[in-house]
C-alpha cells in the first residue's frame, strides 16, 4: 500500500495535458482518452487528504441514496479563541432559532430544490419553476420560467436544478413519487423563457463554458438503475447532443460532480469500493479530459479544486497537508458544524476533544427535545459490543417522567457505508411531542465512523452489524429507555436485512416492527445478475454465485433464509409495485414464508396464543421509498399505535397541523 500511495502522490504532481480544440466528435471509453499532451494549465500543488467520516455526494450509490455533504472541515480542530466570530454565529442561530419557535406549525414545508445564482434564486412554487430576485425570495413576487404540467406527468417536483455559468440556461431535473425515473429540461432564460430541449433517464449533470462563451451541458444517462453513459449537448443555434463517455465495467456507475469553485468537471467512476476519476477544464470542455489517478481496487478519492490547487479525498495515504474549504454548500446531513459549536443558550455543549474522531452530535435544548450520543461522553450510555462502542442518538422530551414506560421507536440501516437519516419529518415530531422515544442505532456496516466502519460491517462482516442492533436495544432497556413490550423498530431499503435478523435471533426484543421497501431475501437476489443492482453491490453482501465463504455467509443472517416456527412481534411493510431496487417477489416470498411460520407455531403452542399481525401494504407506482407518502405515514403509525394498545386520536390531531389529508 505504501508504494501505491507513492505512485498516487506522483500522478498527482503534473501539469494537466492539454490539447487543442477537439474537433472529432469521437467516441471515447476509459482506455482511449488522450494521456500523452502537455500544455497550458498550471496547478500549483496538490493535497492528499486521508478522510474517514467525509465522502462527497454519490449518486444511486445503493438501495437507499440519502444525501452526503463533501467537506473537509468536519476533520479540522476549532479555533475556540476566534470570540468574535463565534459572537456573531450564536447571534445568527438566536435569531433562526427565534424565526422558527414564532413560525406556525402548519406552515413547515419540505423544499425538494432551490440554487442561488447570480442575484437570483430558482425554485419550485406549485408545478412550475421559477425565479425571484434573492432579496424578494420569500415573497410571492416571482418569474415564471417553466410549467411542469407540460410533460405530462402526474404530479411532477423538481429534484435537481442547475444554472448556465451567464445564466443564459437553468436545467432542472424533474420526476414523480410514483417512479425513479427522471427528464431533464433545458430551459433558455429570456423574457419569454421557453424548454430548449428535455434528455430522458437523466441522472447527474453539470453546466460549463467554453472559450467561446457557449454554455456546455454534460449529463449522465441511466438505464435499468445504471449509469455508464456521459452525454454533453450545446443549444441555441449551434446545437449538438453526443456521447461522450462509456463505462464498460458493469460493476461500476458514473456521475459528474463540479468543482465547488466551477473550476473543473469531474467524471466520477466508482463502485462501492474503488474510484477513478478524469477532470474536465471547466474552461475547455471540449478538450480531452486528463486521467487523475487510474483505479486500483481497495482505493476511493475525490478531487475538489481552488485556488489553482487540487485537493484530494482519499481512504489511503498519510495526510500530506490540510486545507479547510468553507462555502455555503458545507453543510451536514443533520446540521452546520459551525451552528452546532454556537448554540449557547439552553444547550449544553461537550469537550470539543471527544469529536476529534468521530462526526456526530451531542446537544440537550430544555425546550423541545433531549439529543444524546451514547458511547462518546464520560455521562452519556454506552452500548459495548466485541470492544466496540456503538453510537446511539437518542430524542425525547426533557420534561419525560418514568421513560420505562414510554413507547420507543428505533431506527436503523447499517449498510453501503451511509449514515442513518435522522432529518427533520414531521411524524417524528408528532411522536416526540406524545412522549415517544425515539434512537437512532449507528451500527457498523454505515458511515458515521468512517471508512473502517462500514468495512467492519459488509461482506463477511455483517453479523457485525446485527449484534450492534441487538447490543443497542439492549442498552436502551438496562438504562431505563422503554421496555420491550413497548418498543418497535423501523427500517427501509438496505436496513430491513438487520431488522429481519434481529426478527428471527431476538424477537422478544420488540412488540412492533414497520418496514419500507425492505431487503429481505439477500442470497437469492444477489445470485440473481439479470437484476440491475446485483454487480453494483457485490462488494458489499458477497457474490454467493462464485464465493461459497460468501454464500455461507449470506445464509447465516439473511432474513428470508431463517424463518422459523416462532413468536415474531408484528410487522407491517409497506411496498412497492415497480420498484427496481428491492423486487416485489421476495418481499411477497418473506412475507408469505413468515406467515406460514407463525401458524405453525401457533399450532405448536394451542389455543390461547395471540399470534402476531403481519401486514404487507403493495403500493403502485415504480418509486423505492416514497418518504413524503402521507398514506404510508398514517398507515404506520396507526399500526403502531394499535399493536401497543396507545389511544392515537391526539397523534393524528398533530400530524394534521403538517400534513395536508
Amino acid at each position: 500500500m505504501q508504494q501505491k500511495t507513492k505512485l498516487f502522490l506522483q500522478a498527482l504532481k503534473y501539469s494537466i495535458p492539454h490539447l487543442g480544440k477537439c474537433m472529432q466528435k469521437q467516441h471515447l471509453n476509459h482506455c482511449n482518452f488522450a494521456d500523452h499532451y502537455y500544455g497550458r494549465i498550471k496547478l500549483k500543488k496538490c493535497h492528499l487528504i486521508k478522510c474517514l467520516q467525509n465522502k462527497p455526494k454519490i449518486s444511486k450509490l445503493a438501495r437507499n441514496i440519502p444525501s452526503r455533504s463533501f467537506s473537509c472541515k468536519d476533520l479540522l480542530p476549532v479555533k475556540q479563541e476566534n470570540k468574535k466570530s463565534l459572537s456573531e454565529n450564536m447571534d445568527a442561530f438566536e435569531k433562526v432559532r427565534t424565526k422558527l419557535e414564532t413560525q406556525p406549525q402548519e406552515e413547515y414545508e419540505i423544499i425538494n430544490a432551490e440554487v442561488k445564482h447570480g442575484g437570483f434564486v430558482y425554485y419550485q412554487e406549485g408545478c412550475c419553476l421559477v425565479r425571484s430576485k434573492d432579496e424578494e425570495a420569500d415573497n410571492d413576487n416571482y418569474e415564471v420560467l417553466f410549467n411542469l404540467e407540460e410533460l405530462k406527468l402526474d404530479q411532477p417536483f423538481i429534484d435537481c436544478i442547475r444554472v448556465a455559468p451567464d445564466e443564459k440556461y437553468v436545467a432542472a431535473k424533474i420526476r414523480t413519487e410514483d417512479s425513479e425515473a427522471s427528464t431533464c429540461v433545458v430551459v433558455k432564460l429570456s423574457d419569454q423563457p421557453v424548454m430548449e430541449a428535455s434528455f430522458p433517464n437523466v441522472s447527474s449533470f453539470e453546466w460549463v463554458k467554453d472559450e467561446e462563451d457557449e454554455d456546455v451541458l454534460f449529463y449522465t444517462f441511466q438505464r435499468n438503475l445504471r449509469c455508464h453513459d456521459v452525454y454533453r449537448a450545446t443549444f441555441g443555434d449551434n446545437k449538438r447532443n453526443e456521447r461522450f463517455y462509456t463505462e464498460k465495467d458493469p460493476s461500476y456507475f458514473v456521475f459528474l460532480y463540479l468543482t465547488k469553485d466551477s473550476r473543473f468537471l469531474t467524471i466520477n467512476i466508482m463502485n462501492k469500493t474503488t474510484s477513478e476519476v478524469w477532470l474536465i477544464d471547466g474552461l475547455s470542455p471540449w478538450d480531452p479530459p486528463v486521467l487523475i489517478q487510474k483505479r486500483i481496487h481497495g482505493v476511493l478519492y475525490y478531487v475538489e479544486h481552488r485556488d489553482d490547487e487540487l485537493y484530494i479525498l482519499t481512504n489511503v495515504g498519510e495526510p500530506t497537508e490540510f486545507k479547510l474549504m468553507r462555502t455555503a454548500a458545507d453543510t451536514p446531513a443533520i446540521m452546520n458544524w459551525d451552528l452546532f459549536f454556537t448554540m449557547k443558550r439552553n444547550t449544553k455543549v461537550v469537550d470539543l476533544d471527544m469529536f476529534k474522531d468521530h462526526c456526530v452530535l451531542f446537544l440537550k435544548h430544555s425546550n423541545l427535545l433531549y439529543v444524546n450520543v451514547i458511547g462518546l461522553a464520560d455521562d452519556s450510555v454506552r452500548s459495548l459490543k466485541d470492544g466496540k462502542l456503538v453510537p446511539m442518538t437518542i430524542f425525547h422530551k426533557t420534561d419525560s417522567e418514568d421513560l420505562q414506560k414510554k413507547p420507543l421507536l428505533v431506527h436503523v440501516y447499517g449498510a453501503y457505508g451511509m449514515d442513518l437519516k435522522m432529518n427533520f419529518r414531521p411524524e417524528r415530531r408528532v411522536l416526540v411531542d406524545d412522549g415517544w422515544i425515539l434512537a437512532y442505532c449507528h451500527v457498523r456496516g454505515g458511515g458515521e465512523l468512517g471508512l473502517q466502519w462500514h468495512a467492519d460491517g459488509r461482506l463477511t462482516k455483517k453479523l457485525n452489524g446485527l449484534a450492534d442492533l441487538e447490543a443497542c436495544i439492549k442498552t436502551l432497556h438496562g438504562q431505563g429507555f422503554s421496555q420491550p413490550s413497548l418498543t418497535t423498530l423501523t427500517a427501509f431499503s438496505a436496513g430491513g436485512v438487520l431488522v429481519g435478523a434481529l426478527c428471527n435471533s431476538n424477537p422478544e426484543l420488540l412488540r412492533a416492527v414497520t418496514l419500507e421497501a425492505p431487503f429481505l431475501d439477500v442470497l437469492n437476489t444477489m445470485m440473481d445478475t439479470t437484476l440491475p443492482l446485483t454487480l453494483e453491490e457485490l462488494e458489499e453482501w458477497g457474490n454467493p454465485s462464485s464465493d461459497e465463504k460468501h454464500k455461507n455467509y449470506i445464509k447465516r443472517y439473511c432474513p428470508y433464509q431463517n424463518i422459523k416456527p416462532q413468536h415474531y412481534p408484528s410487522i407491517h411493510i409497506t411496498a412497492y409495485e415497480n420498484d427496481e431496487r428491492v423486487p416485489l417477489k421476495g418481499i411477497v416470498n418473506y412475507t408469505e414464508k413468515l406467515k406460514e411460520a407463525i401458524m405453525e407455531h401457533a399450532k405448536d403452542t394451542g389455543e390461547g396464543y395471540q399470534a402476531p399481525n403481519i401486514i404487507l401494504d403493495i403500493q403502485p407506482g415504480g418509486n423505492h421509498v416514497i418518504e413524503d407518502s402521507h398514506k404510508k405515514i398514517t398507515a404506520q403509525i396507526k399500526f403502531l399505535y394499535e399493536e401497543l394498545g396507545l389511544d392515537s386520536t391526539s397523534v393524528f390531531e398533530d400530524l394534521k397541523k403538517y400534513l395536508k389529508f
